[in-house]
């Protein structure tokens, strides 16, 4: 059976971009006859307290898109023990090395970049001697970072198609865990869809050049890896990234102002599911929903729709 799943940050109230994922996510398991799971990413937890978790759950339900798969809601923040057995998995590959660079150096001007400005890690501490390693340690605390091959990742995205890179020059090696011991996002959210047997990943176009280093983790770890959609992001009227920060459209402001039906109703003639925003629920729109029909590039909110 398809099984998608919901991944938020809890870092505060849904924006429309979130609910906009989380619809196509919902849509796209249920017209396969699926379920969806719920995990919450909190594994920073300082900045992702519980109450903002509990208002997520609250909104999907409120608006018709709980989760409905057989395991309770996951938590991130509860799970160290089980990242720490898979991390162990790629130390004992000798795949692991402390990393004591600082962020000033990571961005230096002579370091290499992406076309899109992302950093690419030189492999700067990748050589260290046991004794290089012992001496800094005195002085900072390292990261630890996962040595890549020299090797092109490709797959075929549901709904964007072909995407490759090469993981030692597009990508780099990166963070597995974080200097304070904090497990980093590209081995948990692996770790996790496995173990939950989530099928489909639906998720915004701005993590699909995370898609290869994880399905190389995938493969390092001998898990399943799921099938990825990627969506387009969704904008503001001016062409401005929606953020939590600036509460643009939090559900908190739209719950106010709006039905679940007439949110979820503009939600879907903006992802070009209904030719108008007329009010719908998200089970009306099970029916005739599609890829082919949600655009591949950035949208842009319409004014005076929210």
């Amino acid at each position: 059976m398809t099984a998608g799943r919901y991944a938020p940050s809890p870092s505060g109230r849904m924006h429309l971009g979130n609910l906009m994922c989380c619809l196509l996510a919902w849509l796209s398991a249920k017209s396969k006859g699926g379920q969806v799971l719920l995990r919450i990413e909190d594994l920073d937890t300082v900045r992702c307290p519980r109450v903002y978790a509990d208002a997520i759950q609250d909104d999907l339900a409120w608006l018709g898109l709980a989760a409905d798969g057989p395991t309770p809601t996951v938590y991130q923040s509860e799970r160290s023990g089980i990242y720490q057995q898979y991390y162990d998995i790629l130390l004992k590959k000798g795949l692991i090395y402390p990393c004591f660079c600082s962020r000033s150096q990571l961005h230096a001007a002579s370091a290499p970049h992406r076309s899109d400005g992302q950093v690419v890690y030189a492999g700067t501490c990748r050589g260290l001697s046991d004794e290089e390693v012992a001496r800094r340690s005195l002085t900072r605390a390292p990261a630890f970072r996962v040595q890549v091959p020299d090797e092109e990742i490709a797959f075929t995205d549901g709904h964007l198609g072909r995407y490759a890179e090469n993981l030692a020059r597009d990508c780099g090696d990166f963070y597995l865990r974080r200097a304070d011991g904090v497990f980093a996002y590209q081995l948990a959210v692996v770790v996790d869809d496995a173990l939950m047997g989530v099928t489909e990943v639906v998720r915004g176009s701005d993590l699909l050049s995370s898609t290869p280093r994880q399905l190389w983790l995938y493969r390092e770890l001998g898990l399943t890896a799921p099938q990825f959609y990627h969506l387009p992001l969704l904008l503001a009227p001016d062409g401005r990234r929606l953020s939590k920060r600036d509460g643009d459209q939090s559900l908190e402001n739209l719950r106010a102002r709006y039905t679940p039906q007439e949110i979820i109703g503009k939600l879907a003639y903006v992802c070009g599911l209904q030719d108008t925003p007329d009010p719908a629920s998200p089970q009306e729109l099970v029916p005739g929903f599609s890829w082919d029909k949600v655009p591949k590039q950035d949208i842009l909110l319409p004014e005076k729709l929210f």
